[in-house]
């Protein structure tokens, strides 16, 4: 038999879901946001809105004096003027559970895949508590992701976050691919924020396959879908792959793409009012960023990993964009694409010497740094002294750094290429680095 006490509790908690909820009404479409007043919520709550077509939900994203600001999760068609407005008392988050795996979802955790509804124990909210900086596990040991150029050359670690810069039509997402093929890690979490309608069926088929596929879990959020379900694309995949971390096991995250996140973000800012400030991004983007980087990483002691690789796209190939140098300051390390290397045929197109893994000293031994640090010498002999060689004004025996270096340069170009479905375990990468610059 229940308590005083217990009854009340029960009784309260049966008030708060069932209470009756005050109905607003819309007053003023501007752009993508919708003006409601007569209502209350708080930000970051949903809301039913009505419309000609059937109720739609939308988020609160701002409001000024009685005026609520919402963004509505899908396409905005049928509102009329005075439509009802009324706000949600469930919680909103998304479901996890290992249910997940294999799976295709959309920004707020439904099915795309056709694969009927999913039902799983637990909701995680989107946003997360923040783990303390001294209570998360030391990066100590390296994560194989199946490519010889970073296993060998940038090295990642279990709990490293790091930027994977490129433009369009250089290989991104063929690179992020072979990492699901490849790597050790026991889940992997693919985000698919801002991207083509086609690429995403694309990455999925082709890309992915059925063996990346049975322990991934791919959110999509297409370049069609509104700012705020790409915002919640990228929150449901940092939520998705932290569920798996607090189960103890090491989790691939791959974010594609940082960038879209932080338009997404600009959208949605500058509608409700955000003045803008570095090249049209308001304040509030550059604050969201390491808000959402920070949630991968090294757990705790008993919790697993989340190695996250966040793409970037850098306009016109300029690595001095904002959100590229914002990118840059926040994350472990960053990998670049080249443009000219990928012209060339060079697969995968990184470019070794302006790429940089800030862990590689910390979890590998010393022959494999100093390696690494022989192949970024070579390299970079080569790329100076390029244009006297091609136009012959470079004559052999003038310079004995010079000729070893073009000596040993065919042997590393075959180590840094790889085929798309190749996939070289570490300890044979590292192996194969030191066959390369044997002699």
């Amino acid at each position: 038999m229940q308590s005083l006490s217990e009854r009340f509790n029960t009784l309260k908690t049966a008030n708060l879901v069932t209470r009756p909820v005050a109905s607003g009404r819309l007053v003023r479409v501007v752009g993508l946001t919708l003006e409601a007043i007569g209502c209350r919520a708080s930000v970051g709550s949903l809301c039913r809105v009505e419309t000609l077509h059937g109720d739609i939900e939308a988020e609160v994203v701002g409001f000024s004096g009685e005026t609520l600001f919402l963004m509505p999760s899908e396409q905005l068609t049928g509102v009329l003027p005075g439509a009802r407005v009324t706000p949600l008392v469930h919680e909103q988050g998304i479901a996890v559970g290992p249910e997940l795996l294999g799976r295709v979802i959309d920004g707020v955790g439904n099915p795309l895949d056709g694969k009927g509804e999913l039902f799983t124990e637990k909701k995680a909210s989107f946003t997360a508590h923040t783990i303390n900086p001294l209570a998360r596990k030391p990066i100590d040991s390296p994560l194989d992701v199946g490519i010889k150029s970073i296993n060998g050359l940038l090295t990642v670690g279990k709990g490293q976050r790091i930027g994977l810069f490129a433009g369009s039509g250089v290989g991104k997402s063929v690179t992020l691919g072979m990492m699901t093929r490849g790597t050790t890690a026991q889940v992997v979490v693919v985000g698919l924020i801002g991207e083509r309608g086609r690429e995403v069926k694309e990455f999925i088929d082709e890309i992915l396959g059925e063996e990346g596929r049975a322990r991934s879990v791919v959110i999509a959020a297409p370049a069609d879908s509104s700012p705020l379900m790409r915002l919640k694309g990228c929150q449901t995949a940092l939520t998705i792959a932290e569920y798996f971390r607090d189960q103890g096991l090491d989790v691939l995250l791959l974010m594609d793409s940082l960038t879209r996140f932080a338009q997404a973000q600009r959208e949605i800012a500058l509608s409700v009012g955000e003045p803008p400030a570095t090249k049209g991004y308001p304040p509030s983007v550059f604050a969201k960023l390491p808000a959402l980087v920070e949630r991968a990483g090294n757990g705790s002691d008993g919790q697993g990993s989340i190695t996250a690789f966040f793409t970037v796209l850098t306009e016109g190939d300029d690595l001095q964009d904002p959100i590229a140098d914002a990118a840059r300051a926040i994350l472990d390390g960053h990998i670049v694409l080249s443009r000219e290397m990928a012209d060339a045929g060079h697969y995968p197109a990184i470019d070794v010497e302006r790429s940089v893994s800030r862990v590689m000293p910390n979890i590998v031994n010393e022959e494999h740094m100093l390696m690494a640090r022989a192949v970024r010498q070579v390299l970079s002999v080569c790329r100076k002294n390029q244009d006297l060689v091609s136009i012959g004004a470079y004559k052999p025996g003038t310079d004995q750094a010079i000729d070893q270096a073009f000596t040993f340069k065919p042997r590393l170009d075959q180590y840094l290429q790889q085929g798309m479905k190749e996939v070289v375990p570490y300890d044979m990468c590292v192996n194969m680095l030191r066959s390369s610059l044997q002699g």
